[in-house]
Formats: structure tokens, sequence, C-alpha cells
């Protein structure tokens, strides 16, 4: 193994026993950890260029190699399982005529909805369907990927399934219990999404796992598949219910945006958007979660394409599941988990907030205290 891999592998060590969530590599500059949501500098020498190359064209699959060389930038796997690490997410990428590289980690053993904070009541009876769509949704780096993985293992603690995940990369990894896994890696073992989604509905399945819904092929392939009796759990980039269902829409031709919306309404389950606050106590970050459970006033509202009313379905639909922001942002902030100006800052709608950490809230019937 060259010098160059063992100095990149003492960096990944330091930030796992230091709980970094990132590893920031830009060329002839120091390396950077993201620790708690904040960079830090890492006392290093910085590594060059060639050195930066160098690892990347090592570390990477060969089926990467060409990928890299034609289009400048990769995704992929580098797994330090002999040194105790686990798996790192690995984005190569050129900047200014440079490679830069960021790491994120992914630890072996998928999550319990209870290490994650979640309320797990919602989250078991969405992964108990028979069909549909939930979307798991979110910005870069706010544990979509963790939910997810949480949602996949109670699955295979409790259920006889057939899982195939389709990832870009694979991010955790899973032994089989009462379920079966199969896990492909895009680049690896599907060309991509679209190619590998259409193979996996011959494959058997029960529950598909999309790493991330990006384009209108792979959307309808998905939907077609939760017209036929499966389960597809995705990822999707958007900051809340509203955004995230807009977003499906925006997958289609203007002309083809109302007749999709009977098709989407009657597929999608749900969706689970994220935010990742500071911990009040000890290190490390904890989601707040808005969940979106399609109940029948939830289809009407997608069919009808008054997707503005979301908000206020779900604020009425406590009883299906449903939450807002707010709502996980009071029982964090209650239960001692987060504190109370960290919820008001990642609060959507902060003034209202504060009214119900004051014990004011808002009915349909009026003021509420």
């Amino acid at each position: 193994m060259s010098n160059i891999i063992d100095t990149f592998n003492s960096l990944l060590q330091l930030a796992v026993e230091n709980s970094a969530s990132d590893i920031h590599v830009k060329s002839n500059k120091p390396a950077h950890l993201r620790l708690n949501g904040k960079l830090e500098v890492v006392d290093m020498d910085p590594f060059t260029p060639e050195q930066v190359q160098e690892f990347l064209e090592t570390a990477m699959p060969a089926p990467f190699y060409d990928e890299w060389k034609q289009n400048g930038q990769i995704d992929f796997s580098y797994a330090l399982h002999e040194l105790g690490l686990g798996r790192f997410r690995v984005n190569g990428f050129y900047q200014r005529g440079t490679p830069s590289i960021v790491f994120r980690h992914v630890k072996d053993t998928p999550p319990s909805f209870e290490d994650l904070n979640h309320e797990p009541d919602v989250f078991k009876k969405l992964v108990s369907a028979k069909d549909g769509i939930v979307l798991v949704c979110g910005p870069t780096g706010s544990g979509k990927s963790s939910t997810l993985a949480a949602m996949l293992e109670y699955v295979n603690e409790n259920f006889d399934r057939h899982v195939v995940t389709l990832e870009d990369p694979i991010e955790f990894t899973y032994t089989d219990k009462r379920s079966i896994f199969n896990q492909r890696e895009i680049g690896l073992d599907a060309p991509d999404f679209e190619h590998g989604l259409k193979a996996v509905l011959r494959q058997d399945p029960d529950i598909i796992l999309i790493g991330e819904m990006r384009d209108r092929d792979t959307f309808e392939t998905a939907l077609h598949a939760s017209e036929t009796g499966h389960l597809v759990f995705a990822s999707i980039h958007a900051s809340s219910a509203q955004q995230a269902v807009q977003r499906l829409f925006e997958f289609f031709p203007a002309d083809m945006q109302e007749s999709m919306r009977r098709q989407i309404s009657v597929g999608l389950r749900a969706t689970i958007t994220q935010r990742l606050l500071p911990r009040l106590e000890g290190e490390g970050r904890v989601p707040a979660v808005e969940i979106f459970v399609v109940d029948a006033l939830g289809r009407k509202v997608i069919e009808d394409g008054e997707f503005h009313k979301i908000p206020s379905v779900i604020e009425a639909s406590k009883e299906e599941g449903s939450k807002s922001f707010n709502q996980d942002l009071y029982r964090l902030v209650k239960a001692g988990t987060v504190g109370h100006q960290d919820a008001l800052a990642y609060s959507p709608n902060p003034k209202a907030l504060e009214m119900n950490l004051k014990g004011i809230f808002l009915s349909s019937g009026g003021i509420v205290g």
C-alpha cells in the first residue's frame, strides 16, 4: 500500500475518532473536519494535487476510472473495515484545475429509530405498508440516509421481505435477518438508476430503495412499481413536504402535470423531511422532522393541485401520524434534547414556535392556552 494511502487513512481515522461527519481535502490547503456541523482545520501538512490525484486513482474501483478521466468528478465507496472505521462515501472533483475530495463517514451498522431520536410509531406504520412511495427529504447532510437505513433495518428485523437497494454509492450495509437484502451500486452493479430500477422489477422485490430520485424516468418507474404492489423508499432534495410534492411534478412538462395528479396522489404514501440541530448536551446533532402522511385529505389536495394547502393538512392530520417541524421542535425542546434558541433558528415559523413554547397554541376555534 502506498504511503499516500496510509496518510489518507490516518486522516480518516482521526476524523472517526473525533466523530466528524465529513472530511474536506482541497489541494494545497489544510484538510478540514466537519464537527457538529462546523468546519475545523486539521493540523497536518496540506496534500499536493499529485497526492490527491494518486489517492483517488488508487482507491476508486477500476470501472470508475474512465468516468473520472472523462467527467472530472466521481462518487464511490471506500471501506476501512480492517481498521474498524467502517465506510466512507467519496466524492472526487476538480476545482480550478486541481483535485479535491469530500468524504462522508458512514457507520457500518444501520441505526435504530431510537438511536436517531425519532418517534418510531409512524415510521413503523409506513414500513409496514404493502405498496406506495415514501420520500425522505432534506438538503445534503441532513441525515436522510440514516433515517432510510433505520427504516430498512426495522424491516429486516421484523418482516419477511426481499429488499433491493440501488445506491450511488452503497452506504449502510445490511446483514440478512428476517429479510433478504440485495444491494446494487450504480456504476458497479448497474449502469444508472433508470436501468437498474427497470431490472429490479424482474427480481421479485417487496421493497425497493432508490438512493436518490433524480429524473422523470426514475420516478415514473418507481411510480409503476408502487402501482404493482411494491413499497418504494427514496430520497429527494427538498426542504418541506410542499416542496417535495411540487418537485415530483417538475419532472414532467406542463402539459402532463394535471394528468399526473391522480397517479401521484394515489402512489405517494408519505414524505419525511429532516433538518439536523445541535444537541443541547453532549456532541452530535439530532433530526427534527416534518411528516406528511398522505391521507384522504392529502390525496385530494394533491389531486386538485392545491399544494399550498399541504402545511394545513399536516397540522390537521396528527392522528394519521403527520406532524409539522414546529410540533417536532416543540417535542425536542420540552425533552431537553435541543436548545430553545436553536429550535427557533431552525424553525420555518419561529414566532408560532415561540408562542407554543409559552403554552399558547392556535386551533381552528381560536387561541388555546
